[in-house]
Parts: structure tokens; sequence; C-alpha cells
């Protein structure tokens, strides 16, 4: 399992969830009141996060880029985040701040892993290799907390669409992909309770952000960051 490289001394925390569950204004919203605290924050998002990541991103959410091969998918996504780690996010832990990433690792596995369904072998067969490729990238680096908020892939798509933005290549999938993709989140929350703090999506922005703070400023202070 990843976790924050433990020679850096600052703090790796991820925020997950189904489109429309609300994670990008929790992951800004945390941002925000930690740097209000005197924090050194670095904001971060996948895929994409640094220039050379930001033109993959364009490519994996693009509709009009057609159906990719579950390949070729998961290894933009890998080497998006390869950039993304060894540009931005190792250089801020090393150097003692605090990353806030919204989606990282567990939603490579949680959309490709088990949101698609495997032509080849098994969903745990796909989640293993998705694991063992994204160790060449990242050297086993991954958040120490990650904040999923848990809602249901209708309800979430009903809010993604709200605002009138249309679709990306993954929300265009449908709700049964995004409710495979939920059930992955849960499974992995399942196997890393240590590492997961998983949240009622249903419950107002104000409760959501209030948790996520009060438990990351918690870790922050048992690490000596104040």
């Amino acid at each position: 399992m990843s976790r924050s490289a433990p020679h850096t001394p600052g703090t790796f925390l991820s925020l997950e969830g189904v489109d429309g569950s609300g994670k990008s204004t929790q992951a800004r919203l945390l941002v925000e009141a930690l740097r209000a605290e005197g924090h050194e924050v670095v904001a971060a998002r996948e895929p994409g996060g640094s220039p050379v990541a930001e033109r993959i991103r364009t490519i994996l959410l693009d509709p009009s880029a057609g159906p990719i091969t579950w390949a070729t998918e998961v290894l933009l996504y890998l080497a998006s985040r390869a950039e993304h780690v060894g540009t931005v996010i190792r250089p801020a832990l090393e150097r003692g701040a605090v990353v806030v990433c919204d989606r990282f690792l567990d939603s490579t596995l949680a959309y490709q892993g088990y949101g698609r369904e495997p032509e080849n072998g098994s969903v745990v067969e796909a989640v293993s290799a998705i694991r063992r490729a994204n160790h060449l990238g990242t050297l086993g680096l991954g958040p120490e907390r990650t904040y999923l908020i848990d809602l249901e892939a209708g309800v979430g798509l009903t809010r993604a669409r709200a605002g009138g933005r249309p679709p990306d290549r993954l929300e265009g999938e449908g709700t049964g992909f995004l409710e495979r993709v939920r059930t992955g989140f849960l499974e992995l929350a399942r196997q890393e309770p240590d590492r997961f703090l998983v949240l009622d999506g249903d419950q107002t922005i104000e409760v959501i952000s209030r948790r996520i703070h009060e438990d990351a400023s918690a870790l922050l202070r048992r690490k000596g960051m104040r």
C-alpha cells in the first residue's frame, strides 16, 4: 500500500469520490483552512497538476477523444502522475509543505480497476497491475490520509450536470460505471481503514468541511506541524 515516504517532512492528504461528490469543493476549503493556520499548502489535482500532466489530462477527459483502450488509459493516468509527483508533490513534501491532492492513485484503482469491466482477467488482476505500474512512477509515494466523500453515483451525476458543464469523457460513461467506481472506492477504504476517513456526501458542505479540517489539523499536530 502506498504511503507518504517516511523521509519527507511534509504531509500528503488526498480527497476522493465519484463525480459530483463535492470533493473538489472540499479540497479547496481544506487548503484555505490550513493556509489560514499558517501552513504552507500546495493544492494539487489529478490528472494534471503540472504543465505536462495538464496536457495529458486534456486527452483523458476530452469526450471527442472517443474510446481509449484500457492499457492506454491506465498508462496515460500513470504518466500524468509520475510527472506530477516528480515535479510538484515530492519537492513540496521534501521542503515540509502540506500537499492537498484532488484525486490520486485511489481514483485510478476505482475508475480503471473496479469501474472498467476487464476485457481479460479479473478486477483483482487489473487492480494489481495498476499498483505495480504506479510504483514505477511514484516509488510508492502516496497519501497519509485520504478523505473519501461517499455518494450515490446518480446523485453525483445530477449535481455535476446542474452547473451546465457538459460531461467529460468519464462522466459520460453513465451511472452503472460510476456505481462500480463507488463500490471500488468503498472496497479500498475497507482494505485500509487507518488511511481512509469515509464521509457521507449527503451531509452539508459545512459539516463535511468541518470534519475534514478537524481530522487534518489533528494529524498535523501529531506530526508536530503547527
